[in-house]
């Protein structure tokens, strides 16, 4: 009798998860492919370079003046081809002015410009974003007349808008929300999205306050992504809000509770032979294919519940940052700046710590720098240098030993509101099983609190945001989702090995409801 109930139960739910883990099955069997069809982009980070102190011919507090600017977040040095200027942040999230290093004059459309500069260095190369190129939008263009003046401002923005090389852009829009392309994976905000007039239709998303790429994509890639969307993550959806997870992590217990009872189906009864009969030749197909099969449903089935159950808890790191205020806004000596850290500055930045403000000195590194070419690294894999970096008081330019990680130490304090002091600190170069890829930012720091729950507060001090929050909770559900769901098990085999058992196991599972379809469509 029992038998029975169990036979029964295994058809009928083996009927209701049926079509969901076929379609899970599917772009499972397509991610692997996904990941390596990426549009194609020259370089993933730009070199730093050495500051030439004799290009700073306007002090920054006599540019600010100029431009009636009486309070800020931060500040930073860039370049537009060999035009440098002061990157001005008035507030936190609110887009930077551009104001000449050589004469204080306000750039036009500044951080518009320099997000078409940076995605064309990323896009082409150094070597073609240097030269002139042209833009689809005409709202800045820039007439012989007032380029022969020949001042950084005008230099800079003929350089971005003139250019006859390279390929064309074809639109600008500055991002400070997530959307249906620009999903919320993507971590960072606010981002600038330029596309390029090209038959791939590339799209490249830079952030310009630090100089990053955020993300690309083509038109190939956007209809595999799409597809992913629709039958993996089931983004059609995610308009009834938490009741989608309460659906997956119902499948996947089901598949789960499927799974076990064909497994003791197939312990408790033996193979019949076929004798040229079709239904029986498709019961010792699917019996075998579905005992193949069955380890990895459990694995996949039970790790998908674990995640969608943890996506219940508010992933809220953007919420936590360093907002700045300067007023008044502290004077950069860079003579004295440089004589304090005797080493060549790349760039600098401002923060506050313990009522006290500094001058975050980016050094140049004692190698020559070199540009990160994709075709030698990826985003996943790559390992970002830890830089080098020195604290300056902004008041008497001492030097604060440590200053990066006390900073950091400083910045998880703040973040996890414990009256407890962070128990160890130490960098992060490279994505691991704890701070993966999904959580984008490198280097970051790792700053571990004591018990109970062991948190781990991963900062990042180039923009005083929080990357990631583990606790052993969140730790224990993300080695599951990657052992089992990702097949991380397999790392020692490489990304390919990974793809392949990826796929070979979702074919699997292909297989197996195939077989099992028909041969409940032939029983009816």
């Amino acid at each position: 009798m029992l038998r029975k109930k169990i036979y029964f139960w295994h058809r009928t739910l083996s009927l209701i998860i049926a079509i969901p883990v076929l379609l899970w099955a599917a772009s499972g069997f397509m991610h692997p492919l996904m990941t390596n069809i990426k549009p194609q982009v020259a370089i993933q980070k730009l070199p730093p370079v050495p500051v030439d102190s004799q290009a700073l011919k306007v002090p920054l507090r006599a540019a600010l003046d100029r431009n009636n600017i009486k309070t800020i977040h931060d500040v930073r040095l860039i370049h537009i081809d060999t035009n440098l200027f002061y990157q001005v942040q008035q507030e936190v999230n609110k887009a930077p002015v551009y104001l000449s290093a050589n004469n204080g004059k306000l750039l036009p459309s500044g951080d518009w410009l320099y997000a078409q500069y940076l995605a064309r260095q990323f896009l082409e190369g150094p070597s073609k974003a240097s030269s002139p190129a042209p833009t689809a939008s005409p709202a800045a263009m820039v007439t012989e007349e007032e380029t022969s003046a020949h001042d950084c401002c005008n230099a800079a923005t003929a350089c971005v808008l003139n250019n006859t090389t390279g390929s064309r852009v074809a639109n600008v829009s500055r991002l400070t929300n997530f959307d249906k392309e620009y999903k919320y994976v993507n971590r960072l905000l606010p981002v600038y999205k330029v596309a390029f007039n090209r038959p791939d239709g590339v799209r490249i998303y830079v952030e310009t306050t630090q100089d990053r790429l955020a993300f690309a994509m083509d038109n190939r890639r956007a209809a595999f992504d799409a597809a992913f969307q629709f039958l993996h993550t089931w983004a059609w959806l995610d308009a009834f809000g938490n009741t989608k997870l309460y659906f997956i992590i119902a499948i996947c217990l089901l598949s789960f509770l499927t799974a076990l009872m064909g497994i003791y189906i197939f312990c408790i009864s033996k193979t019949k032979k076929a004798n040229g009969h079709p239904i029986m030749k498709a019961r010792q197909k699917h019996r075998y294919t579905a005992i193949v099969g069955a380890l990895f449903t459990l694995c996949w089935s039970f790790s998908g519940a674990w995640h969608a159950l943890a996506k219940f808890k508010p992933d809220d790191r953007l919420a936590y940052f360093a907002s700045n205020r300067f007023s008044p806004i502290p004077d950069l000596d860079f003579a004295r700046l440089q004589s304090a850290v005797q080493q060549p500055v790349s760039n600098i930045s401002l923060v506050k710590m313990n009522a006290h403000s500094w001058w975050r000195v980016s050094l140049l590194p004692a190698n020559k720098p070199t540009v990160m070419h994709a075709a030698v690294k990826t985003m996943k894999n790559r390992e970002a240098k830890l830089p080098a970096v020195m604290f300056v008081n902004t008041n008497d330019y001492s030097v604060l030993p440590k200053g990066e990680e006390q900073y950091a130490a400083w910045l998880a304090t703040q973040f996890s509101k414990q009256a407890a002091p962070v128990q160890t600190i130490s960098p992060v170069t490279k994505f691991n099983e704890e701070y993966n890829f999904t959580d984008k930012r490198l280097p970051v720091w790792r700053a571990c609190f004591a018990a109970p729950l062991n948190e781990k507060f991963f900062v990042e001090t180039s923009t005083g945001r929080l990357a990631a929050k583990v606790d052993d909770n969140d730790l224990a559900e993300g080695y599951s989702f990657a052992l089992l769901h990702k097949h991380h098990f397999m790392d020692w085999a490489g990304k390919a090995g990974r793809d392949w058992s990826t796929m070979v196991w979702a074919f699997f599972q292909i297989i197996m409801i195939t077989i099992g379809l028909m041969l409940w469509w032939k029983k009816h």
